[in-house]
């Protein structure tokens, strides 16, 4: 198969001033989705969506392809991955260039490696997939959420009887972590909705799902990779 990565890197982001070239232990953020897409061997394209020059500048240092910026429709807080992709592959297209497939992988996720998506890409083949899609364990499960009314009683909190078992007596949950999202070009092109048929989980470990939105998540993640180092 013929496999392109997208890697989308707006610059507007508004919870982390330039959270995707922010530097984590020395490196922009974004270095380490576009190494571990490198490091996978699995892409024929590795290409990152910005709108930016100077980020398009530091993508092409760390080896991606940034022949095009992204169009300034799609450069809002309001655009979405998937228009992303669509754009991309649009263009590509008319570039005279198709793919099998793509990964859509998201500069947030500095802690998934070369190993989730080569192990993603596997599952693909094995459960003859449209779509592989990472998840992880929810921290908390949603039976122990609630919403409160205005005078914050909770009474009635609970609206499951299994909610007061013990966590270990409960049923893990999955979230989608955002990671990673490997889908064949002509299903996505054909649905509306990636989930909607032959879409199969990826399960990962909390360690490889954190996802950077705000500045304690960085420092999470700058935790996490001097623990790895051994500098704790």
């Amino acid at each position: 198969m013929k496999n392109i990565a997208i890697i989308p890197a707006r610059s507007g982001s508004k919870g982390l001033k330039d959270k995707n070239i922010k530097l984590l232990n020395g490196k922009p953020l974004i270095a380490y989705t576009i190494e571990a897409a490198k490091e996978s061997k699995l892409f024929d394209e590795i290409f990152v969506s910005t709108d930016s020059e100077n980020y398009a500048e530091i993508a092409r240092e760390y080896g991606a392809s940034v022949p095009f910026l992204r169009s300034k429709d799609l450069s809002s807080d309001t655009a979405s991955s998937w228009d992303v992709v669509t754009e991309v592959l649009n263009i590509y297209e008319e570039k005279g260039k198709q793919f099998d497939s793509f990964a859509l992988l998201q500069p947030t996720s500095p802690r998934r490696k070369a190993e989730n998506i080569i192990k993603a890409y596997e599952l693909l083949q094995v459960k003859r997939a449209n779509a592989i899609v990472g998840v992880t364990e929810a921290e908390h499960s949603p039976l122990w959420c609630g919403i409160l009314p205005e005078d914050q009683t909770l009474v009635g909190f609970f609206k499951n009887e299994k909610a007061n078992q013990q966590r270990q007596k409960l049923e893990p949950y999955y979230r989608i972590n955002g990671a990673i999202y490997v889908v064949k070009t002509d299903y996505f092109q054909s649905t509306k909705d990636i989930y909607e048929c032959e879409c199969y989980a990826y399960v990962m470990s909390r360690e490889t799902s954190i996802d950077i939105d705000n500045a304690l998540d960085f420092a999470l993640a700058s935790i996490m990779d001097k623990i790895v180092e051994g500098e704790y």
